[in-house]
């Protein structure tokens, strides 16, 4: 796996999208320096959950380091110059145009520092009308037409969590270390530009492209997939949910056939292809319905198991708390020790520092001291 020991990452950041990416880029080993506000990063006072401190905070901005600044003031300015001059990667996501104006823009920066990589995370882009418009999640979530298929029949919903800057900055993580990449080869930096609203239209491609071609703009269904059926949750006899989910019609023939116990269904060629079975998926549904309200959950999953079906459990957030598969980590925050998702990729025999969540300018001083 890549380690970025000797890389040092510079963000001038703010709630999630930027964070998120600097996260990952801390998790790798690279040293982050986090320019803060005077009053900090407005995430800081999102919630006080985790002992006094923010849940998105302390998620997002373990194993950095906090120095506060006034990019407007001369002083602190040329402090930000000297640090970038030695800098591998630097990361803004400001309003529109604020680090530009400030004299922070990707082009001027890569003029002076030719092998410093450049991420500007912005809501819709550089260009177009929608250039110099704020943006937060669920503005995106619904600018994007990712509510429009969220939800229920009856109406929208939102994603429930920071999809749009999740994804971002996700985007952002693997660009810049596909710069970085490519610096080894060519020597120089460049510049990298991710937007909410770019990430959010990639992940609705599909939907985009039954529109595009098929005419079709694709409903909600809730607990349930928009193209696959059947692919959604029932209800067993006992009230809990399983979520099943059929991928080809060798798995479909064996849950008429040895879950459902229908021979008969699963010779109708009126259900003898995907396709058939999402116009049908109502007929679908109240036959898999009429057998799983008969059975208590355990059953079900016996029978499942048995086909070699995948299902899962419908969840909640108290599910996911216990959960045998979840993987938490401890880390220091400045009001006490907490435990955090861990995150997706392992790298085995690796063993993971015990990162801090920084307090406001809580590096500072050395950090002035050592750009001075």
């Amino acid at each position: 796996m890549l380690r970025l020991d000797d890389i040092l990452v510079v963000s001038l950041e703010q709630a999630v999208a930027a964070p998120f990416c600097s996260n990952r880029l801390a998790h790798a080993g690279a040293r982050v320096i986090k320019i803060e506000r005077a009053e900090g990063d407005f995430a800081r006072g999102y919630d006080s959950v985790v002992h006094g401190e923010s849940a998105y905070f302390v998620w997002l901005n373990q194993g950095k380091e906090s120095l506060v600044l006034d990019i407007k003031d001369d002083a602190d300015a040329a402090l930000l110059h000297r640090i970038l001059a030695r800098a591998d990667v630097f990361i803004q996501n400001l309003a529109p145009g604020a680090a530009a104006r400030a004299g922070f823009g990707s082009e001027a920066l890569v003029g002076l520092y030719p092998r410093l990589v450049c991420c500007d995370i912005s809501g819709y882009g550089e260009h177009g009308a929608y250039r110099e418009m704020k943006a937060y999640d669920l503005l995106v979530q619904c600018e994007s037409g990712v509510a429009s298929i969220t939800g229920t029949p009856e109406a929208p919903g939102r994603i429930g969590v920071s999809a749009c800057d999740i994804n971002c900055g996700q985007q952002a993580y693997s660009a810049i270390l596909e710069a970085l990449i490519e610096r080894e080869h060519s020597g120089r930096g460049g510049q990298i530009g991710v937007s909410l609203f770019d990430g959010m239209a990639e992940w609705m491609a599909v939907p985009l492209l039954h529109y595009d071609y098929g005419g079709r703009v694709q409903g909600r269904v809730g607990i349930n997939h928009a193209t696959i059926s059947p692919y959604g949750a029932y209800t067993c006899a006992d009230g809990e949910q399983i979520v099943i989910a059929i991928q080809n019609e060798r798995e479909w023939q064996r849950l008429c056939c040895r879950v459902l116990e229908d021979d008969e269904f699963a010779g109708d060629e009126r259900f003898g292809s995907n396709q058939r079975r999402v116009e049908r998926r109502d007929e679908v549904d109240a036959r898999i319905g009429a057998v799983f309200d008969a059975l208590e959950r355990d059953q079900v999953v016996a029978r499942l198991d048995a086909a070699g079906i995948a299902y899962g459990r419908l969840n909640d957030v108290a599910g996911l708390a216990g959960h045998s598969q979840l993987r938490r980590v401890a880390v220091d925050t400045p009001s006490g020790a907490a435990e955090v998702v861990a995150v997706a990729a392992q790298s085995p025999g690796r063993d993971e520092p015990r990162r801090r969540v920084p307090a406001l300018d809580e590096h500072g001083q050395r950090i002035r001291e050592e750009f001075s």
